[in-house]
């Protein structure tokens, strides 16, 4: 289990996702900035396991879920670089048959992690559903169509894939939020730990900002290590992935990335999950 600060060594976790290994590609293999820090091996996990992990803690620098982000602000601060924020790209809530909204309480409805931002975004959709089952994300289209589990809230590229599956979409919940709030839907971003202090939080920023920078202007060198953790996606699959996840906001979350992040935890406190006190700390490293 990896632990903070090996042997002097920064530990950096993100996921395996196409996304995620797009951004990262250039600053594990080239360090594209002169600053860039010294980094263990980075670890790479589903982002559920993630989320758990900065909630013990674990690690240095990790991707993470803005759910999970609420939850753990008095230990790591948000990176303005590497996040998964956008419009038209928010977790969908599918089933075998069109249920009406009224009827969402009495179903089973998989979520993909506790800590996920579909998770809480199911929540603000619908308070009252009861009952949820937690299964890994490319696990739960199976379930729905099996009958294990009533309707499901999909990420990454079952979005894509769903109706191959003969599923129904009930709600977009990214587009659900997009109208009730007018801000992108924030899904998940970099964060560090604050004990890190200041300079090297923000030295770390700017070379996962390069990193970006240099995913983008050569976007098929990192192509043979995004195939190497994408599993069965084809080049199409993977290509859809990065192109609806990574945008100008994984560049920089700005003014309204961060505004975005701000209503979603704020929101998330008037449902009392987060510590209300966490709202009067830095949010971004820029703000530190």
């Amino acid at each position: 289990m990896p632990h903070s600060s090996i042997q002097n060594r920064l530990t950096l976790g993100f996921s395996p996702c196409p996304n995620d290994t797009f951004i990262f590609h250039a600053l594990v293999h080239g360090k594209p900035c002169a600053e860039a820090p010294n980094f263990a091996e980075p670890t790479l996990a589903d982002v559920e396991t993630l989320n758990e992990w900065a909630l013990a803690g674990r690690l240095d620098v990790t991707k993470l879920s803005f759910h999970a982000l609420g939850h753990v602000l008095d230990q790591y601060v948000l990176l303005t670089a590497g996040s998964a924020l956008g419009r038209g790209c928010g977790p969908l809530l599918v089933a075998r048959e069109n249920f009406p909204v009224a009827a969402l309480p009495s179903l089973t409805i998989a979520i993909p992690g506790t800590y996920t931002t579909a998770a809480l975004l199911l929540r603000m959709y619908s308070p009252d559903v009861l009952t949820t089952r937690v299964m890994r994300f490319d696990e739960i289209m199976p379930a729905i169509v099996a009958g294990e589990v009533d309707a499901g809230v999909i990420i990454h590229e079952s979005r894509f894939t769903f109706q191959e599956h003969g599923l129904q979409l009930l709600q977009d919940l990214g587009a659900w939020w997009e109208m009730g709030t007018g801000v992108p839907i924030p899904l998940g971003g970099i964060a560090a730990k604050r004990s890190l202090g200041k300079e090297k939080i923000q030295a770390i920023d700017r070379c996962i900002q390069a990193s970006v920078t240099a995913a983008f202007a050569s976007p098929e060198k990192g192509m043979s290590y995004i195939r190497l953790h994408a599993g069965e996606l084809d080049d199409k699959v993977i290509r859809d992935h990065i192109g609806l996840y990574v945008n100008s906001f994984s560049l920089d979350l700005g003014v309204e990335g961060t505004a975005a992040v701000r209503e979603f935890l704020e929101r998330g406190r008037q449902l009392r999950l987060f510590p209300t006190q966490y709202s009067r700390l830095p949010l971004t490293s820029n703000e530190l």
